[in-house]
Parts: C-alpha cells; sequence; structure tokens
C-alpha cells in the first residue's frame, strides 16, 4: 500500500469544537502568549464581553462586572438574559444567536454565531448561567463538551454569567497583561456612554463619550485648542492637534475598536482635508492638515463587514446592505458639522489654521534634509551592512505570515551576529547598531535625517511618511540586561517615543528577554529568565547542575539563541498607560539630571552578586525597567 493513500478513509468530519481546537487562528487570530493587545486570551474576554455589550446598545442593562482571578475569567451582565430553553445551543452549535435577526441586534458587532463558542472550545472550564424572570438555567462544559445541566428557581436579577478558564492545551504558558485589560474597558465605556463596567476593583464610566478619550489620551497644556467633539446619530468623532509627531487615529465599529483602521478611517482623513481646504478656501497638503493629529472615529453600521475574525479592519463601503456609502455619509458629516463648529468657534477655527501653517512651514524647512537623506539611505540600502532583511514583511496583507514579521535591534556584532544565524529568514529581520545612539531628547526631527543610524533605521521600518507604511510588525530591542545595554535601551525608546509614537501606542515595540542562567547536566537543560526559575532548575537537576550566567548576548551560541527567538520566544510589550505623558516620561529619564531621577536611583540602589563568579559583589542601580514607561 502506498504511504499516502487516498481514498474513503481518508476523509473525515469534525465536528464544531474539534475544528476550533485544530483550527484556532481562524476563529480568534494568532493564539500569542498575552505579550501582545491582539492574542487570543484577550480575544476569548472580547468575545464574552461583546455580547453583553450587545444587550447594553439594546436598551438592556447598564452595568457589566468582571473579573480575572488566577487565570479565571467571568463576565455578569444584567441584560435580558439567554432564553432558557437555547442557553446549550448559543454556545455550542455553530450558526446559532439572535444576532441573525437584524430587528433584534441592528448593529451588532458579533453578526456570525461564532464567538462564544470559540471561547467554550478553547476552554478547559466553562460555564453560562442565564437569569430570566425568577428562573435560571446553567450548562458546564470542558473542551466544549457539556458536562452538566441545572436549572430551577433564583431571586438573582435577569442576565447572563459566563466563567472560563482558558485551556493551557491550546495556549501553552500564557499571562494576561492588564494594560491590555485595562485599556479595553476604557474603549467599552467611552463607547457606550453610561455604561458602567467593574472590573476586579476599577470601575469604568464616560458621561461624554469620545470627548473623554481624547481629553484622558492628551495633555491639555499640549493641544493646540480644546477637543472639538461631533456627534449625530450612528457617526461621533473628536479631534485636536498638539505637537506630537505623526497622526494618531483611535477608530471603531460597533464599538470594536478597529486598530488597523479600515474604510471609515480613509473616508475620514479624506473628508478632514477636504473639509478644511473649504473652510479657509486654501489647498493645503494633507500632511500639513493632518500632522500632529489625535482623533477618534467611531461608526455604528448595519452588518459590518470586518477582514478578519478578529474585526481589527472594517471592509465595508456601505453603511447596511443596500445603504448610501459609508465613504458619502462620513464626508457629509464632516463638511456639515466641522465646518458649522468652525464658524461658530473662531478661536478654535484660527488655533488651527496657526497649528496647520506652522506644519506646512516645518515640512518646507526639511525638504532638503529630507533628500540628501533619502538619497543616502537609497545608496546604503543596496549594500547596507546594518539590516539583515527578511522575506516577508508586515505590508504583505495577503501573507499570512505578516503578523509574525520582526525587526531585531541589536547593539554590536557579536549578539547580532547570534541572532542573525538563528533567526527564521522569512519573518525575523536584524538591525545592528554601532555603540550607543544619540539621546535625541528634545531635538527636532531635523536630526532623524542628519544623523545617519537614525536615518537608516527609519528607512529600514519604512515609516518616514506614515507608521501605516511599517515592514514589520514588530519591533523587538535586543540589548544586554547590563546598564550599558539597559542605556541603549532607553536611547531607543526615547527616539521612538520623541518621533514615532505611534509604534508604541499601537504596541508594535516589545524587549527581548533573554535568560541569565542556564542550568544543566548531561541529561537536561534549563534556561531560566529570573533567580526563582534558577532555584526550581537547580532542584530539579541536584547537585550535578552546572550552572552558567550569561552577561550578554553575544555569549549565547547561534544554536541556544534559536531556542530563544522561536515559538517560545518572551517579549515583553513596551506600554503607555491612559494617563502617561510622552513629554513628561522623556523629561524623567532623559532629561537633565533630574533631583525627582536622582532620588529615585538612591532608593533603588542593591547590592548585585553573581554566584557563578568569583569577583567581588558589584553596586548598581535597580533597572529601570521599560514596563514603567
Amino acid at each position: 500500500m502506498a504511504e499516502n493513500q487516498y481514498d474513503e478513509d481518508s476523509i473525515r468530519s469534525l465536528d464544531w469544537k474539534e475544528h476550533i481546537r485544530l483550527r484556532p487562528g481562524m476563529y480568534i487570530g494568532k493564539l500569542g502568549n498575552g505579550s501582545s493587545a491582539e492574542d487570543g486570551i484577550y480575544i476569548l474576554m472580547k468575545e464574552v464581553i461583546d455580547n453583553s455589550i450587545d444587550e447594553f446598545m439594546m436598551g438592556n442593562g447598564r452595568r457589566i462586572d468582571i473579573k480575572l482571578h488566577e487565570n479565571i475569567v467571568s463576565v455578569r451582565d444584567f441584560g435580558r438574559g439567554i432564553p432558557l430553553g437555547k442557553v446549550v445551543d448559543v454556545v455550542s452549535k455553530i450558526n446559532t444567536g439572535a444576532k441573525y435577526d437584524s430587528n433584534v441586534f441592528q448593529k451588532s458587532v458579533g453578526l456570525n454565531g461564532v464567538g462564544t463558542k470559540a471561547v467554550n472550545a478553547l476552554s478547559s472550564y466553562f460555564l453560562v448561567t442565564s437569569y430570566r424572570e425568577g428562573k435560571f438555567k446553567t450548562a458546564i462544559f470542558e473542551r466544549g463538551n457539556l458536562v452538566k445541566e441545572e436549572e430551577g428557581t433564583t431571586t438573582e436579577t435577569n442576565g447572563t454569567y459566563v466563567e472560563y478558564a482558558a485551556d493551557i492545551d491550546i495556549f501553552k504558558t500564557h499571562k494576561y497583561i492588564t494594560e491590555y485589560i485595562d485599556n479595553q474597558m476604557w474603549n467599552y465605556v467611552y463607547l457606550n456612554a453610561g455604561l458602567t463596567v467593574n472590573f476586579n476593583s476599577n470601575k469604568y464610566f464616560s458621561k461624554n463619550g469620545l470627548f473623554d478619550l481624547l481629553e484622558r489620551k492628551t495633555v491639555a497644556e499640549e493641544i493646540k485648542y480644546p477637543i472639538i467633539h461631533l456627534k449625530d446619530g450612528d457617526i461621533e468623532i473628536a479631534i485636536t492637534h498638539d505637537n506630537h509627531y505623526g497622526e494618531e487615529y483611535f477608530s471603531f465599529v460597533n464599538g470594536q475598536n478597529t486598530t488597523q483602521g479600515g474604510t471609515h478611517v480613509a473616508a475620514f482623513k479624506e473628508a478632514l482635508v477636504r473639509t478644511i481646504r473649504d473652510f479657509y478656501n486654501k489647498s493645503f497638503e494633507p500632511s500639513d492638515i493632518r500632522a500632529s493629529l489625535i482623533c477618534a472615529v467611531s461608526v455604528r453600521i448595519q452588518e459590518p463587514v470586518f477582514e478578519s475574525q478578529t474585526k481589527t479592519k472594517l471592509g465595508s463601503t456601505e453603511i447596511a446592505p443596500d445603504g448610501a456609502a459609508l465613504k458619502t455619509e462620513i464626508n457629509q458629516f464632516v463638511k456639515s458639522q466641522l465646518d458649522n463648529y468652525l464658524h461658530k468657534n473662531p478661536e478654535t477655527a484660527d488655533a488651527l489654521l496657526r497649528k496647520i501653517q506652522q506644519s506646512e512651514r516645518e515640512r518646507k524647512d526639511m525638504a532638503g534634509v529630507r533628500k540628501i537623506a533619502r538619497d543616502r539611505a537609497k545608496k546604503a540600502s543596496v549594500h547596507n551592512k546594518k539590516l539583515r532583511d527578511c522575506r516577508v514583511h508586515f505590508t504583505d496583507e495577503k501573507s499570512e505570515k505578516a503578523l509574525e514579521t520582526t525587526l531585531f535591534i541589536t547593539e554590536g556584532d557579536s549578539a547580532s551576529g547570534s541572532i542573525t544565524k538563528a533567526r527564521d529568514v522569512q519573518t525575523q529581520a536584524v538591525f545592528s547598531l554601532r555603540g550607543k545612539p544619540l539621546n535625541c531628547y528634545g531635538l527636532k526631527k531635523k536630526i532623524v535625517y542628519e544623523n545617519e543610524e537614525f536615518n537608516l533605521l527609519q528607512h529600514a521600518l519604512n515609516i518616514e511618511e506614515s507608521v501605516d507604511d511599517l515592514r514589520y510588525n514588530k519591533i523587538v530591542i535586543a540589548t544586554d540586561a547590563d546598564v550599558d545595554g539597559m542605556h541603549i535601551r532607553l536611547l531607543i525608546l526615547t527616539f521612538f517615543l520623541q518621533f514615532f509614537p505611534d509604534l508604541v501606542r499601537k504596541g508594535h515595540v516589545y524587549i527581548l528577554e533573554t535568560p541569565l542562567f542556564r542550568v544543566r547536566n548531561k541529561k537536561e537543560t534549563f534556561y531560566c529568565y529570573t533567580d526563582q526559575e534558577r532555584f526550581d532548575a537547580i532542584k530539579k537537576i541536584g547537585k550535578t547542575a552546572e550552572i552558567t550566567r550569561f552577561k550578554g548576548l553575544g555569549e549565547i551560541s547561534p544554536d541556544e539563541f534559536g531556542g530563544f527567538i522561536g515559538e517560545d520566544i518572551r517579549l515583553e510589550p513596551v506600554l503607555l498607560t491612559e494617563d502617561s505623558s510622552i513629554t513628561k516620561i522623556l523629561e524623567y529619564y532623559m532629561g537633565k539630571n533630574t533631583p525627582d531621577r536622582q532620588d529615585f536611583i538612591i532608593d533603588n540602589l542593591r547590592i548585585e552578586i553573581d554566584e557563578s563568579s568569583d569577583e567581588e559583589p558589584e553596586l548598581t542601580a535597580e533597572r529601570i525597567e521599560t514596563e514603567s514607561v
């Protein structure tokens, strides 16, 4: 018999839960380990919460209680509750739900009947209880298999309760980063003014919708004019300008955060430029109008079409099936609302004009420097020794590996050599720094073009015109975990935060965690990232343990490095909290030697002992971890 026999026995049918568990990426995007906001564990949370949000949008229940404890997530809403006779079907039968009836859920996020079924199938434990008119029904599942049902009477308020634990057989080692969840909770209340969300011990509430979002995302002293807040029917927009580089958009469709934008954002950009030009009767360059723009855009449409299951980019061109063009609706909204606002608020109109003119002057002043820098970068790119590129890029929309694309920024030839030899040439690129980069805090963007290293890095990332053209989904700073490595890390972060803050805001920048110790004997090898992991490894191996301390990335062989930058890569995301001010962060860490920073270093001095060395203990400053950024 042939080894690859193809006959009737080769054909098999999978039931709903088997297919979801076999191909989870088709339902929730990538799995990940929790280091990215779009990783699977956050999508599972969102799928459950979205059902509760849809209930609120239909006028049922004004509060949602969410808890996360030891990787168990629970969500309780106070809507109508699932009809008791359909509790099991709604969470375990594909294409079952009320959202196919547009009269019940006019502008819902989840329309494909998959959400909670995917959560159920990908959870080792899943419980759903519906409370409805004095009665309840509970169903408990394990990996999608129904194991118990219970029903009876209750005094509980109407609503639905879901509790689950993501299956470690699917998600392996994962951890929840509360900053991502915190941001998600704020987005829910900004998009649903009047809704109260309780997450663990925190309460989230917004009275003014997108105005509150922009107020929280900006610093009052840095914006050029008061936030413009426009709302009418199913379209809501809030805009202002400050002095940051680039454009910043927070976009939503039916309450879903479309982190990659889509047709609604493209339509808004065009409408904004057209309206501004008409109002001032001047043909401003689009880049001058949108430079330093901070904007939030929300639309609600019937039966939205997204470009992926995770709904991060809108593809719809109409506000409803057989309805008006989405582009036309947004254009009419902006033309009418913004034009009226500027006529009624001449001081804001004057401030906006001054900001556009300032951007125009800066662009013209930079023109000559940019041309020289571009020519230099083009010549260098032919034989660019700093960049070892990969074959797939983030801009390759048709590639399934686009999200995996990564650029490692390394220090020195030894570290870059190890990573280059161990990397996946399809999706992983390496950019090698020459020593410590320039501290660019407080400098103008002109320095990006005049400094060869920064210019080449900018060129490698392809972000000169827009962060939307970024060639790598993940930018990973790979430096040694010593004082010099930490300093280089902060200098690179300063470059990104000063000139390309959207890279950080959109979750593209990470720190590579590399092992501090290798503990092994002839049979087993453990790579340890913390002292606790080292102690545990020594305990497992016993007295025969050989301990090696890695002091630099260059000490790690390419063969070993392959295990650290593959499927089990450990990345720490660089996060900006809701109340972070980039100006204040950079001033604190990279400005003059401020008393506050001096006090921090003195308060955090400690003795660091290298137990694998006979040298005297070294007095060092506690690491200024990027999480504090």
